[in-house]
């Protein structure tokens, strides 16, 4: 794809001056050379290319180069980017590849460097990023920024090595991404206080303007399994410039089907101001992470988008740097070859090594809630078979194991609510953030043989329906694949159908598990060295006395 000198015209949208007027603008050499206001025969709108201000490439489960092909088509232009998935995999040479991949395109890719890899001292990853790696990536001009502080406690509590790589930030002055689920009042107040200005975890109103008053943005979440948007959308007209636009985790069927301009046509039909939808994916991320994605000012990179109105809001066409890179609902990103490298050093396992023997009392159970990463925590008594507990598929209640890939241990073992099963069972290796393997069933045969299945693909997700075995592998990374993204969120989507033909009741029912080992949101978790309680931090058991 090479650069070519041309004119658009149609109705410019000036989301800087707050503007909209018929001209033309003039592009050389992938710049904004020139915009003249004037008359022309045309009635769709240019307007800046969108920007997700908050998302994990890894969990759309393509590589960046193939993110961006689908991404392009719903006019995104540009992504602000968190790679703590594949550092929690590979380290700083995972994130080098991410960067590396993701400049073959014409996309602009925006990396963080991960502040917390692992993300807590409660799971076991497959590698660290202490402060030299941290300050390595941050000394980078592709890492725009520190990405999302999840430990809050340590902000809290002065955590030597927290507050160190707070400080690694401020000395690359490049700002710091948050994640503090259901942190207000004075915590809140000390938490942005230490420098931290942004968060997407808000699921409250209540929350959202709390931390809005300490001065902290708010990134507005609608992804695969958060979804934020309703509780949060008022905000974009209240607070203009605080807000932004994000998906946090994108699966590949949605991201095949919709991306930021979901959030764009939602804003818009609810009767939002235009330029305080526009600017929360586009002007906003631009100045506050520094990016040099263009705004369609004179001198700006040709980043730009062609709608065919701004109610309906269907993308004509996507430009990068002056290149065309879709049209009419078609990528025209070529694809880019890989070859995958991996981190999962395990053996498959047995149906005896996830039982668990009867002791005395109620079981503590994980509850998984639709749309929400939190989780609820409830005491049950538990179904037995042979001395031992078993899923009660009836109530609902079925075993969950998460099985370390990275070395041989014992699996973590524990109950869920929520998922929804009536058979079978499921299992993943997208499981945040350490991905581990992450499975839950009706039975511990069908268990063993899901999980089974991700050890001898190294990685992917996978179901189990009787004699009935299906699997999409993800062989980089254990987490992604360098397939057609077309392809893969055409092979998810089947997955999505067998998983709710299974009886699961959830919209996104892979995604919601993937974050049963997420430990840095409350409330009950589970790692793969143990049940763990997000509000003290800490370990729990399983048998409440």
């Amino acid at each position: 794809m090479k650069n070519q000198d041309f004119t658009v015209s149609g109705n410019i949208v000036d989301v800087v001056g707050k503007k909209i007027f018929k001209g033309s603008i003039q592009i050389e050499n992938g710049i904004v050379k020139k915009i003249t206001a004037g008359p022309c025969e045309t009635d769709h709108y240019i307007l800046p290319g969108l920007i997700d201000a908050h998302i994990h490439i890894e969990s759309s489960m393509l590589i960046p180069s193939e993110f961006a092909r689908l991404a392009v088509v719903h006019g995104t232009v540009a992504t602000v980017s968190d790679p703590h998935e594949i550092a929690n995999v590979l380290g700083v040479p995972g994130v080098r590849f991410m960067i590396g991949n993701g400049a073959k395109v014409p996309f602009k890719f925006n990396f963080g460097a991960s502040s917390c890899v692992p993300a807590t001292s409660f799971e076991t990853a497959g590698a660290r990023l202490g402060l030299e790696e941290i300050e390595e990536l941050l000394s980078m001009k592709e890492v725009k920024y520190l990405s999302e502080m999840m430990n809050y406690p340590g902000v809290l509590f002065g955590d030597p090595e927290v507050l160190a790589k707070l400080k690694l930030a401020g000395k690359y002055k490049k700002p710091v991404d948050g994640h503090a689920p259901g942190l207000k009042g004075d915590e809140a107040a000390r938490y942005a206080g230490a420098g931290i200005t942004t968060d997407h975890e808000c699921f409250s109103r209540e929350e959202a303007l709390d931390k809005i008053k300490h001065g902290m943005k708010i990134l507005i979440r609608e992804g695969s399994a958060a979804k934020n948007f309703e509780a949060l959308f008022s905000l974009v007209d209240e607070f203009p410039d605080m807000v932004m636009f994000c998906s946090d985790d994108k699966h590949p069927d949605d991201l095949a089907d919709g991306h930021i301009n979901e959030l764009v046509k939602r804003s818009l039909a609810k009767g939002m101001d235009v330029f305080n939808v526009l600017r929360a994916c586009t002007f906003n991320p631009v100045m506050h992470y520094k990016l040099e994605t263009g705004l369609l000012r004179e001198g700006d990179a040709a980043d730009f988008i062609i709608t065919d109105n701004l109610k309906d809001f269907n993308v004509l066409s996507t430009w990068v740097d002056g290149l065309k890179v879709a049209e009419a609902g078609k990528t025209l990103i070529q694809r880019i070859a890989e070859t995958p490298f991996n981190n999962f050093n395990i053996e498959p396992i047995s149906e005896e090594s996830i039982r668990v023997k009867q002791q005395q009392g109620l079981i503590r159970v994980q509850e998984a809630y639709d749309g929400q990463l939190i989780t609820g925590a409830v005491c049950v008594e538990p179904k037995l078979e042979n001395g031992c507990l078993v899923s009660d598929p009836g109530r609902d209640i079925l075993k969950l194991i998460v099985k370390n890939r990275y070395s041989e241990t014992p699996a973590g073992i524990g109950f869920i609510r929520g998922l929804g099963l009536k058979r079978g069972a499921v299992a993943s290796c997208v499981a945040h953030d350490s991905h581990n393997i992450v499975a839950s069933g009706t039975d511990d045969e069908s268990i063993c043989k899901a999980v089974n299945l991700i050890i001898r693909n190294k990685g992917g997700v996978s179901l189990v329906d009787g004699d009935f075995e299906e699997v999409l592998p993800l062989p980089f990374a254990g987490i992604m694949t360098v397939e057609d993204g077309y392809i893969v969120a055409g092979k998810y989507r089947r997955m999505d159908k067998l998983v709710k033909a299974l009886g699961s009741p959830l919209r996104a029912p892979f995604m919601t598990l993937s974050f049963m080992a997420l430990l840095v949101i409350p409330n009950l978790k589970l790692s793969d060295q143990g049940l763990f309680d997000g509000e003290k931090f800490a370990f729990t058991q399983l048998f409440k006395i």
